[in-house]
């Protein structure tokens, strides 16, 4: 099943021109397919609520202090945003990893929900917002339909919402459906982070008061400190820094910032500072890390 998905994959990349490795939007706003035949370095990014599924080759990806690894027809999935360092960590020429990533909807998980003779109960697992399963036959052929839908210029907007509700469906009525349904449980502990999340997102560089972050959470101050760590893996000043760094390493590599500019663009009032913390969290200083990913961007292998 992975091989012949792979094969489909990697067919449909190649008639639409992509021959070499890369990240590729599709018809589907909210699907991407990756291509790499090398391993890779840690590659920051902010994961939004997604499915991401591995068909061939395989990823780890460390949120904070938790590491999770999936390999060929497993998936990743991310139920709040969440800062987050990933890497290739099985590809070759002749078996390059091949992956695709799906945006979850809220909106059509929470209408498939409200569908259900039997709606899932959430579990009483309080662990962090992301877990790591097997890909189901059931789930396996949506995405063998989704890549097929794709040669199809008019069938994307017309039946992506049907798929979308199939995905959930099978998300919701599968083993972990008491994990997937508290992306949309009214009132949760991951709902009310999440809001706190998002005005955080929206401001990251500038000062953050956790007691009004707590208060959009509606939450005590402890309460909020418990459960963002609990389902971020990092505290809210450990998020907001990861957020910080992030951005700071896209306006380095892609607009061309130097370090002092790009420090201080994201909320830093010490260079030296920035520097400290870049190099805790990518390993590297700044300078280096950037001119590697240039290098590593301008390979055409």
């Amino acid at each position: 099943m992975s091989s012949s998905l792979a094969r489909a994959v990697t067919c449909y990349l190649d008639g639409q021109g992509h021959g070499t490795d890369g990240l590729f939007t599709t018809a589907f706003d909210s699907m991407n397919i990756i291509r790499l035949s090398e391993k890779t370095p840690p590659n920051g990014m902010v994961y939004k609520p997604s499915l991401c599924i591995t068909l061939q080759g395989a990823k780890e990806v460390e949120f904070g202090d938790a590491i999770f690894e999936y390999g060929s027809m497993a998936f990743l999935l991310v139920s709040i945003e969440i800062p987050a360092l990933g890497r290739v960590t099985e590809a070759s020429q002749e078996c390059p990893y091949i992956g695709i990533t799906i945006d979850l909807d809220a909106g059509i998980l929470r209408e498939v929900m409200a569908e259900l003779t039997q709606p899932p109960l959430p579990s009483n697992d309080q662990g962090i917002g992301v877990f790591v399963a097997d890909l189901s036959e059931d789930l396996s052929d949506c995405v063998r339909r989704l890549i097929r839908l794709l040669d199809n210029p008019a069938a994307p907007p017309i039946l992506w919402p049907a798929i979308m509700r199939e995905i959930c469906f099978w998300l919701l009525t599968g083993p972990h459906a008491g994990e997937v349904c508290k992306l949309v449980l009214p009132d949760s502990h991951m709902q009310r982070v999440a809001e706190a999340v998002h005005l955080l997102r929206a401001n990251f560089a500038k000062p953050v008061r956790i007691e009004h972050l707590a208060a959009v959470a509606r939450m005590s101050l402890s309460s909020f400190h418990q459960h963002f760590k609990m389902l971020t893996s990092m505290t809210p000043l450990q998020y907001q820094k990861q957020l910080r760094l992030l951005e700071a390493r896209r306006l380095m590599v892609s607009e061309g910032f130097n370090v002092s500019h790009a420090a201080f663009e994201v909320g830093y009032e010490s260079a030296s500072q920035f520097s400290r913390d870049y190099v805790r969290s990518f390993g590297t200083a700044p300078k280096r890390d950037v001119m590697e990913l240039t290098s590593l961007s301008a390979d055409p292998c």
